[in-house]
């Protein structure tokens, strides 16, 4: 049976391979379906959002994560470009734009808030994120937006922080992080 991954140890935790296997296949004809203009038909709605949010179950032996992740990586990008032209012919270049610089501005409004509150902070006894180093990285993001500092979309797509007692709230930090990354795929030349 040929694998289209390698597969991790049989000790080792990898992507539950008929999960990985399916999603593929959704992709596919979700990209076919878009291709022939017939994206509202297509099994399962896919896009380059829903790609990045894509989770898969573990198993041991399944297939290695690190191939799979690259693969999605490489998967969204496609997507999103198909998006970009759509949005840009269907709304003209300087609309586009104009949108997501509207886009950027709403995240930047967040990222500039004062350090320490910049998101709503996890319960004191609950997990969140080292507030010091989502502040760190937000001050990256913001010479990003502000000044076209290099900001590689693989380091906010790969953005970790260190788990902290009354922390930033992850899934808001998370949702500012995809929101970022949107932005950054939608004005890709």
């Amino acid at each position: 049976m040929s694998q289209t991954f390698p597969l991790s140890r049989k000790s080792e935790l990898g992507y539950n391979v008929d999960d990985v296997e399916k999603f593929l296949v959704d992709a596919r004809l979700a990209y076919e379906a878009q291709a022939d203009g017939a994206g509202t038909g297509s099994p399962a709605v896919i896009d380059s959002r829903s790609i990045r949010g894509t989770s898969f179950d573990l198993q041991k032996g399944g297939y290695s994560t690190l191939h799979v992740d690259a693969a999605l990586e490489r998967l969204e990008e496609a997507f999103a470009a198909r998006e970009r032209a759509a949005g840009k012919r269907d709304l003209g270049d300087a609309q586009w734009y104009d949108v997501n610089r509207d886009r950027a501005r709403e995240i930047l409004a967040r990222l500039e808030r004062e350090a320490g509150h910049k998101f709503r902070r996890a319960g004191v006894l609950s997990g969140g994120y080292d507030r010091r180093e989502v502040d760190a990285f937000c001050g990256r993001l913001v010479d990003y937006f502000r000044n076209g500092a290099p900001m590689p979309i693989e380091t906010v797509r790969g953005a970790l922080f260190t788990p902290k007692l009354g922390g930033y709230n992850e899934t808001q930090v998370d949702l500012v992080l995809d929101a970022v990354v949107d932005v950054m795929v939608a004005v890709r030349p």
